[in-house]
């Protein structure tokens, strides 16, 4: 784990290894000054000689002007350093996860990515820094203080040699309890974000029902559930520092008591027992820093565990090594296809009756030619959605193929594959920025000539002009100050601007009048005639002009052919037209 978020630091190394050289350099010179005090007492200010007070004085200074720079100089390369290592974590986190395949994403919730992007790379930020820093100065801070203390006098020195395994073993107990709540802790910090974020998306919808005091509830039992498991580990990490404080606060007075005799007998000057006592002082405090370094490893681990867990997640689904980067046209053919979320559990056997139940898609074999218009009907649940999705390598199928342009999808350069099949998806999403910058997602460097060639093929440009700003006109977060029918002909203009292959469309035009849907079909015929077009629709009427319909049942294809004649042919797509006829059914009517 550590090798892996190593690798994080990068360009930042050479601050990172300065920052710890800087650090030995100003524990050392203030390991160095109790001890030069010690002779300037003894040797200068007990015997009244002014050359050793001016002389050791002088040192002193120098050191003490060493130290302030090799702190300071610690301090900004350590800054700079875990800044910097943050910033590269978080980049190679979201690089990773942008690489992610729709199955990948399906393990992790939004909130929880959202959650290991912030909250515990800030944790993983601040380890680090400690570790660099303080986790160098406190470990020498303590070894040299030893070390000069036993040179002082051994006899004395004894007394931290049996005082720090005692607080060792006490750290190590404590610690080992902790983890496992602070593990708890960020799994309940993912459910806290998740509860913010619907409810923010929603927020229409929550103050339409009247369910704020609901929602304040959620929220106010996930934060308490943090608020509790923060006490029970707070609780355990508080008896520590009592402990430690005794221990040190008795070393402190075992070493007075030792020091006091010594003196009396004549074995040790006064200076050297007030150096001995500023040795006691710099050990216990390197002990307290060490506590809390230990404290924020803790902490950090967990997060680092959580943080690395993305970084070692793999997308299932890559380009070949030597992969085809010419998609030819735009026909589609399935050969038997079988697919099953990987969510699902179980292995897949074709021959195990369980294991094909919970199959999304069962036995597809389907030929698309290029340049046809195919609709695709179905109800809810019964996977016309997975199965486009497997066109474009989404998901990959778990049994058979799927070629596009006569290769087999997986043959293909993934950006090549994508770039010429469009996708107009169920959730449509546009982002903050103007119209065209939303549009120009399909290709970045459209002119504006072609851009408005698009909207009026999607027929959004005549709604777009009636914006002040027109094409400028700035889209809110989530494209809230458009309709939805606007939004879903915003988005059809940005797959159109990909000059794809294939296009397809998933229910995109159901917030959208029979009368535009109508027009924006007709125009896809004159427009891009050579494009395969897949348009999945609940009514009839969007596909009823099809070349092909495709009926789809609890993942199996029930029926294809013309609307003719699946009136004469299927009985499902007979019934579901009598009833939207009647103007009282949709497809998810049907029994």
């Amino acid at each position: 784990m550590i090798k892996k978020l190593a690798r994080s630091v990068r360009e930042y190394k050479t601050f990172a290894i300065l920052t710890p050289l800087f650090i030995s350099l100003e524990v050392a010179m203030e390991v160095v000054i109790p001890r030069l005090l010690a002779v300037m007492i003894d040797n200068g200010v007990e015997k009244g000689n002014m050359g050793v007070i001016y002389r050791q004085g002088a040192i002193i200074l120098i050191c003490a002007l060493v130290s302030l720079l090799g702190g300071a100089l610690s301090a900004r390369f350590g800054a700079v350093a875990s800044t910097g290592f943050a910033k590269n974590l978080r980049h190679d986190v979201f690089r990773n996860v942008q690489n992610f395949s729709f199955d990948n994403i399906d393990q992790f919730s939004t909130s929880s990515i959202v959650t290991r992007l912030t909250t515990d790379i800030n944790n993983v930020q601040m380890a680090f820094q400690m570790i660099i820093r303080i986790a160098v100065r406190s470990p020498f801070m303590l070894i040299f203080s030893v070390v000069m203390a036993i040179s002082i006098n051994a006899k004395v020195a004894w007394i931290f040699i049996i005082a720090l395994p005692l607080l060792a073993v006490i750290v190590f107990f404590l610690g080992s309890k902790a983890h496992p709540i602070f593990e708890k802790v960020f799994k309940s910090y993912d459910e806290m974000n998740r509860v913010v974020q619907e409810n923010v998306r929603g927020i229409r919808v929550v103050k339409a029902f009247v369910r704020e005091e609901y929602e304040n509830k959620k929220f106010r039992d996930s934060s308490d559930r943090i608020y509790q498991l923060y006490i029970k580990v707070e609780k355990m990490m508080a008896f520590m520092s009592p402990v430690m404080q005794m221990i040190s606060y008795l070393s402190m007075l075992a070493v007075c008591w030792m020091g006091a005799h010594l003196i009396v007998g004549g074995s040790m000057g006064k200076g050297e027992l007030m150096s001995l006592m500023t040795y006691t002082m710099q050990i216990l405090s390197s002990l307290m820093m060490l506590h809390m370094i230990f404290i924020m490893i803790i902490i950090s681990r967990a997060s680092a565990e959580r943080v690395c867990e993305l970084l070692d997640t793999e997308s299932n689904i890559v380009s070949p090594e030597d992969p085809v980067t010419e998609v030819k046209d735009g026909s589609i053919r399935f050969h038997d296809v079988d697919f099953k979320y990987h969510s699902e559990s179980g292995e897949y056997d074709k021959n195990d009756p369980k294991s094909r139940d919970q199959l999304a898609l069962k036995d597809v074999t389907l030929n698309i030619r290029s340049g046809e218009v195919i609709g695709i009907i179905g109800g809810t649940g019964s996977s016309k959605s997975t199965m486009v999705q497997l066109i474009p390598r989404l998901y990959d199928v778990t049994q058979g193929y799927i070629e596009v342009g006569g290769v087999d999808v997986r043959d293909y350069d993934l950006n090549v594959l994508r770039n010429s099949v469009a996708m107009v998806l169920q959730k449509n999403e546009l982002f903050s920025g103007t119209i065209a910058e939303n549009l120009r997602w399909g290709n970045e460097d459209a002119t504006q000539e072609e851009i408005e060639e698009a909207a009026r093929i999607a027929q959004a440009d005549d709604f777009i002009r009636e914006f002040p700003d027109g094409y400028e006109t700035h889209i809110e977060q989530g494209g809230t100050n458009v309709s939805g029918g606007q939004k879903q002909r915003l988005c059809i203009a940005r797959a159109l601007l990909k000059k794809p292959k294939i296009i397809i469309m998933d229910d995109s035009t159901s917030a959208v009048d029979t009368k535009t849907d109508k027009r924006i079909r007709e125009a896809f015929r004159k427009a891009i005639p050579e494009t395969t077009k897949i348009i999945i629709a609940q009514r009839i009427a969007s596909v009823q002009d099809a070349d092909r319909i495709i009926v789809m049942d609890n993942g199996r294809i029930n029926g294809i052919g013309t609307h003719e004649e699946l009136i004469q042919n299927n009985d499902i797509y007979r019934e579901v037209y009598e009833s939207q006829q009647e103007g009282d059914g949709d497809f998810d009517k049907a029994e």
